[in-house]
């Protein structure tokens, strides 16, 4: 793997909240209070076409028609507006635990299943999300942010309904069957997994999740 960008624009090794820095040359008002919005939908704009490691915060700026020091003022380096932006993709899957757990455990594994790829089989979700995985599969920096978001907002939540002392590694298994598949599926489309009709999918992986999750 290659790591990405240097300078302003490069991760620093962590990815600690997001720090106003410096005097955007022009002031919030004349920007207007879609200015931060904007921004955030440019950076994932640009991160889905160019990617991770040829995106950067002059072209973010560029796109969302604001001064560079605007986008550091609101979001900081370049690894933190990465962070906001997979978090803006991955929204609807990070409401999975409450959409699953609803209904207790027995199910979860098929109600879990069932969310995530309703996400991936939309069109509207899929898109950003392909570009997010595919900046984590290649640089180092993007799988760190995505490694964390995914650990800290999804399966922490769902290991804190499993009454069991593994229950970290059972949720980071079952999110693992849920991931791979996908990642074969819809980003490498290995056939036949990817012309597979999405019910037959769910009835193969969804006892796996489920016994990952509350098995023996």
């Amino acid at each position: 793997m290659t790591r990405g960008g240097t300078g302003a624009d490069a991760g620093t090794g962590g990815t600690a909240p997001a720090r106003r820095r410096g005097r955007p040359s022009r002031t919030e008002a004349e920007d207007g209070p879609g200015a931060r919005e904007r921004i955030l939908t440019a950076a994932r704009a640009e991160f889905a076409a160019r990617g991770y490691e040829k995106t950067s915060v002059r072209g973010i700026a560029k796109a969302a028609a604001v001064d560079p020091a605007l986008v550091h003022h609101y979001y900081g380096t370049k690894e933190q507006v990465f962070e906001a932006a997979v978090e803006m993709s991955f929204a609807p899957a990070l409401n999975a635990p409450e959409a699953v757990l609803e209904g207790g455990l027995d199910g979860v594994g098929e109600r879990l299943t069932r969310f995530v790829f309703g996400v991936w089989e939309n069109p509207v979700t899929r898109e950003p999300l392909l570009a997010i995985v595919r900046s984590a599969l290649t640089n180092d920096v993007a799988a760190a942010v995505f490694r964390k978001l995914v650990a800290r907002q999804l399966l922490r939540r769902i290991a804190g309904e499993l009454a069991v002392p593994d229950a970290d590694l059972r949720a980071e298994l079952a999110a693992a069957q849920l991931v791979g598949t996908a990642l074969l599926r819809y980003v490498i489309k290995l056939e036949p997994l990817a012309s597979a009709d999405p019910e037959q999918i769910v009835a193969r992986v969804a006892p796996v999740v489920q016994q990952h999750l509350t098995g023996p």
